[in-house]
């Protein structure tokens, strides 16, 4: 009699298909039927949605990437090189991955187990971890440093692995006409959330010592994270059985050459959103060098978070109803100038008060970026490649993202008006390419590539 041995591998597969719900059963629905259940559950989704984005960024506010992380990486080393260590962290870890598990996601009938099974784990487990750090800042500050840049890379590569689910969740369970005011609702009751948070943040940072103020926002981040994460656990999913797609079984860099090769509008638009990126290079700079040039306490730090808040507010209410309405190309145009103004302004600022000017207008540019730069994507093609645009998309921004926060690092050690005066110019370019070349896929005919879409219908991803 022998006895059957399970190796690590085939364990971690069966287990992860578990996890993500691959052998539940699917069944065969038209897009009117899932449109319809969509209708049904808009409410429901639409409140725990929006509980959801207001406990995650009240959460973020304690951990502000513009302000509060910088303010702590700078308590742990002087170097400015590890403020754009940080900066790649943020920007690239998120966006990087996401090519890479588009596929897979693609071919998974159910969204919602990617994003809240994998995602508890591989997302917000980090943050509740992150405390550890201003534990160990006084006695060993080298090991702090290494400790929590790790965990914050651990925190971002993990939502960018499940961020195409997310979106494509977000697609799933709101009509298009409804996204735009989802994501400005949710961005604007976060931010308010959150400002209310940094206002906190603020006063923490102000009236308790290094590093036990720390420790107290950490734990406030991981505290709220969590209760965002039941949230959207609430989510009402519409689940239908995936189509097979013949592109599906083609190599991944040859399905991204064939979609930009017969996606002209596409290309341009990931030209300017490149350009968009690299316009936002100096945002995790802005603190940093109002602290370098004007000393300002820690205190008017998170009153800085509180600006630019108030410039996310402000912007998403207006914007995503906007984007509703007009389309998401508009918005981004706006955002691009609102950043490229930021940057002149902080260039030639003659007062640390210029920059509650500055940090409104990032919010904005911020804002922009997060709701009408991922839900344009959605717009480009259908449902049965979704995924792989947003993944084309959001990895394309990371690859940028991992270089220009080194390339900011540079230039701010010369000089931060180099840094800014590039940040400007790139903005101001990617504005004028976007309104010139790009043309809103909501309002184009044959909006992406529908190519390959045939009528058969896998009950499982083959791939697994």
């Amino acid at each position: 009699m022998t006895q059957s041995t399970v190796s690590p591998r085939s364990f971690a597969v069966g287990l992860l298909r578990r996890l993500l719900q691959v052998d539940a059963p699917a069944f065969v629905r038209s897009d009117e039927d899932v449109e319809a259940e969509a209708w049904q559950n808009y409410n429901w989704n639409f409140a725990v949605n929006l509980t959801d984005g207001a406990t995650f960024w009240l959460g973020q506010s304690f951990i502000s990437v513009t302000t509060a992380l910088p303010l702590f990486v700078s308590k742990l080393t002087d170097n400015p090189f590890f403020i754009g260590v940080l900066a790649v962290i943020v920007q690239a870890g998120w966006y990087f991955p996401q090519l890479l598990t588009a596929g897979l996601i693609e071919q998974t009938a159910r969204k919602k187990p990617w994003v809240i099974n994998l995602g508890f784990f591989i997302e917000r487990l980090p943050i509740i971890l992150l405390p550890l750090a201003a534990v160990l800042a006084v006695r060993a500050p080298a090991w702090a440093l290494t400790f929590f840049l790790l965990t914050l890379a651990l925190h971002t590569i993990g939502a960018g692995i499940i961020a195409p689910a997310w979106q494509d969740l977000i697609a799933a369970c709101f009509p298009t006409a409804r996204r735009g005011r989802l994501m400005g609702a949710t961005m604007c009751v976060g931010a308010v959330a959150g400002a209310l948070g940094a206002i906190a943040s603020g006063w923490i940072l102000d009236t308790l010592p290094f590093p036990r103020n720390f420790l107290i926002l950490f734990g406030l981040a991981a505290l709220f994270m969590v209760i965002s994460w039941i949230a959207l656990a609430l989510t009402r999913e519409p689940v239908r059985q995936v189509r097979r797609i013949e592109e599906h079984r083609i190599h991944l860099w040859t399905r991204l050459g064939r979609i930009l090769r017969r996606d002209p509008n596409f290309r341009r638009f990931l030209l300017a959103r490149g350009l968009l990126a690299v316009g936002g290079m100096g945002m995790g700079f802005v603190t940093v060098a109002a602290v370098s040039h004007w000393d300002v306490p820690d205190g008017t730090v998170g009153y800085y978070t509180v600006a630019l808040l108030a410039g996310q507010a402000g912007g998403n209410l207006f914007l995503g109803l906007l984007a509703d309405r007009k389309g998401h190309k508009l918005p981004l145009l706006l955002g691009g100038l609102a950043a490229s103004v930021a940057f002149v302004i902080a260039w030639l600022a003659t007062s640390p008060l210029l920059y509650f000017v500055v940090f409104p207008l990032l919010g904005i540019y911020y804002s922009v970026m997060f709701v009408s730069g991922l839900m344009i994507v959605l717009e480009f093609v259908g449902p049965e490649q979704r995924a792989t645009y947003v993944g084309i998309t959001n990895s394309s921004v990371g690859s940028i993202n991992l270089i220009t926060p080194l390339v900011g690092g540079w230039l701010a050690t010369i000089s931060y008006d180099y840094l800014f005066v590039v940040s400007a110019a790139a903005g101001l370019l990617a504005v004028l390419l976007m309104w010139l070349r790009v043309v809103d896929p909501r309002y184009t005919s044959g909006a992406g590539d529908r190519v390959g879409v045939d009528d058969g219908l896998a009950p499982y991803p083959e791939s697994w």
